[in-house]
C-alpha cells in the first residue's frame, strides 16, 4: 500500500474494518481499529449494555502489554533499578540506550496508548445520549474515562514528547467526509504544552465527575477524584513549566484525605492487604469483570525461562534491610546474566509475587505523593519541610533521619534517592530521573562488580553501554511503521 494515494488507502483500511466483524463486537477489549463501526450519523452506544461494555473496554488497558509489562520495564529496566534480564534483543536496546524505530515494543505501546484514547472518546462523546442510564451514572463514566484518557496521554507525552490529541470518534470514512476527517485520520503530534493542557482539562473533568474515593477497596480499583488529584500533582511537576504550588495543592488533597502509610512495608505487596489505607488508585488483578488478569508477574519471577528486570547491583547494595526483603528475592536457578555471574542464587524483583493472575499493583500510592510534595517543597526553598517528609518515609522502615539539605540540588538528590529505594520495581525511576533532569548525570555512573578469580575480589566496573546515552535517549523514537503510514508525523531528533 506504500504508493497508494492516502484517500484510497483510507477507504481500503476502513472497508476492511467495516467488514471484518459484526457491530456487536465494537465494545470488546481489542483495539477499536479492529472493529466494525456504524455509519457516522448513527448513535454508537445505543443501550446501557453498550455503554457499560465500553466502560469495561476502557478498564481493559490495564490488561495489555503496556501496563502489564512495558510500563515496568521502561520505568525500571530502562533505569538503574534493573538490568534488562531475559533474552529479548528489543529490550536490550531499551536497557542499553540504543533503541531503533523498528523496535516492536515501541510499536505496540504506541498502538496501545493511541487506541486507548479512542476507546475513552467513545464514552466521553456518546454516553450522554444513551437511554436508560441515570445522569449520575453518565457523569461518573465520563469522569472515569476522562481520567483514563489523561493518564494515557501523560504516559504518551513522557515517552515520546509531542503526542497527538484526538478527541473525536471516527465511525466511517467516505468521499464526502474524508477531507473533514483527514486531520484525525492522519493526526499530527501536538506541542508538549498543548498535550499537558489537554491532560489537565481531563483531570479537571474527573475532579468534577469521577466518583469520590470512599476509602473502600472497591473505590480504589477505579478512577476516582483522589486519583485525579494524584495525577494532577504528577502532571504539574512534570510539564515543561512546573507549577510547584499546584503540586503542593494536589498532594495535600491526598495527604489530608484520610490516607495513611501502612505500618509494615511488606503489606503493600503481599497480596493480602489489597485496597489498603495507602492505596490511591490500584489495579485489581481479579477485577473489572475479569478483563484484567495480572499475568505480568510471570515475566518477572519464576524459573521456567529467563525473566525480565533483573535487580541491579546498585539497587541491591543501596536498599535497606526491610525494603530489600520486600523488593528483591533470590532463588536457585540455572539462569546466567552478564552482571550476576558469581552467585549460586539469582535475584528477582519481589513486589509482584502472585503468579496466578491475582496480583494487584499501584498506579498511585501515598508514599509516592508524600515524596512528590517533598520535591515541590525543595523546589520552592523549604528544604527543612522537604526533608521532614523524606524522614516520614524512612521512619516506616526504621531508618535514621537524613542529614539536613544544604541546597536545592542536595535536597533533590536526597529525595530522588529515597524514591529510588521506596518505589523500586513500581515503574517510577525512569520518569523520576527525566522529571528532575538527572537522567544522564545518574545513569552514566552505573557500575557492576567484575569478579577476579585469581584475587577472589570484585572491582566496580562501568556498565559497558553507559557511553551510549545522549539527550536523544530521553524520548523514544516514533515507530517506523506509524511514520510510513502517516505523512503528518515526524521522527524525534537523534533517530
Amino acid at each position: 500500500m506504500k504508493n497508494i494515494p492516502f484517500f484510497t488507502k483510507a477507504l481500503i483500511v476502513f472497508a476492511a474494518v467495516i467488514f471484518s466483524a459484526s457491530c456487536n463486537k465494537l465494545l470488546d477489549t481489542e483495539p477499536i481499529t479492529d472493529k466494525v463501526v456504524p455509519p457516522q450519523d448513527e448513535q454508537i452506544l445505543k443501550t446501557v449494555e453498550d455503554a457499560e461494555g465500553a466502560m469495561n473496554s476502557v478498564y481493559g488497558i490495564f490488561g495489555n502489554e503496556f501496563w502489564q509489562f512495558d510500563y515496568f520495564f521502561l520505568g525500571d529496566g530502562g533505569s538503574d533499578v534493573a538490568y534488562a534480564g531475559a533474552d529479548g534483543q528489543e529490550f536490550f536496546q531499551i536497557d542499553e540506550y540504543r533503541i531503533i524505530s523498528t523496535n516492536y515494543v515501541i510499536a505496540r505501546d504506541w498502538g496501545h496508548l493511541s487506541d486507548h484514547v479512542k476507546i475513552c472518546n467513545l464514552i466521553i462523546n456518546y454516553v450522554n445520549d444513551v437511554p436508560g442510564l441515570s445522569q449520575d451514572r453518565k457523569d461518573e463514566m465520563i469522569g472515569q474515562a476522562a481520567l483514563f484518557r489523561a493518564l494515557t496521554r501523560f504516559m504518551g507525552t513522557q515517552i515520546w514528547g509531542e503526542f497527538p490529541i484526538i478527541n473525536s470518534t471516527i465511525t466511517s470514512v467516505n468521499a464526502a467526509n474524508f477531507d473533514s476527517l483527514y486531520n484525525d485520520l492522519y493526526p499530527r503530534r501536538r506541542p508538549i504544552t498543548e498535550v499537558y493542557s489537554a491532560i489537565i482539562a481531563d483531570c479537571e473533568t474527573a475532579l468534577a465527575k469521577a466518583p469520590a474515593a470512599t476509602g473502600t477497596p472497591e473505590s480504589k480499583y477505579r478512577p476516582n477524584k483522589d486519583a485525579a488529584h494524584a495525577l494532577l500533582a504528577k502532571v504539574y511537576a512534570t510539564k515543561p513549566d512546573p507549577d510547584w504550588a499546584k503540586v503542593i495543592q494536589h498532594c495535600d488533597a491526598i495527604i489530608n484525605g484520610g490516607y495513611s502509610l501502612l505500618a509494615t512495608y511488606d503489606h503493600l505487596f503481599d497480596n493480602l492487604h489489597e485496597g489498603n489505607a495507602e492505596s490511591i488508585w490500584e489495579v485489581n488483578g481479579e477485577g473489572q469483570g475479569s478483563l484484567i488478569n495480572c499475568w505480568c508477574t510471570n515475566v518477572f519471577i519464576g524459573s521456567n525461562w529467563k525473566k525480565f528486570n533483573t535487580p541491579s547491583h546498585t539497587l541491591s547494595i543501596a536498599l535497606d534491610a526491610k525494603r530489600k526483603t520486600s523488593s528483591i528475592k533470590k532463588f536457585p536457578t540455572t539462569f546466567a546474566d552478564p552482571y550476576w555471574t558469581t552467585f549460586t542464587q539469582f535475584p528477582f524483583p519481589w513486589k509482584m509475587r502472585a503468579t496466578n493472575g491475582t496480583q494487584n499493583f499501584y498506579v498511585f500510592r501515598l508514599a509516592d505523593i508524600i515524596l512528590l510534595k517533598a520535591e515541590a517543597l525543595a523546589r520552592t526553598g523549604d528544604y527543612n519541610g522537604a526533608m521532614a517528609l523524606v524522614n516520614q518515609i524512612r521512619t516506616r522502615v526504621t531508618l535514621p533521619n537524613v542529614a539536613p539539605a544544604t541546597s536545592e540540588d542536595d535536597a533533590i538528590n536526597k529525595i530522588l534517592q529515597e524514591r529510588f529505594l521506596e518505589l523500586a520495581f513500581e515503574g517510577q525511576r525512569w520518569y523520576d530521573l527525566k522529571r528532575t533532569g538527572k537522567s544522564i548525570e545518574i545513569l552514566s555512573q552505573q557500575t557492576y562488580p567484575v569478579y577476579n578469580p585469581a584475587t577472589q575480589t570484585s572491582t566496580d566496573t562501568p556498565m559497558p553501554y553507559i557511553g551510549n546515552m545522549t539527550t536523544s535517549d530521553l524520548v523514544w523514537p516514533l515507530p517506523q511503521a506509524v511514520l510510513d503510514n502517516n505523512p503528518n508525523l515526524s521522527q524525534n531528533p537523534g533517530y
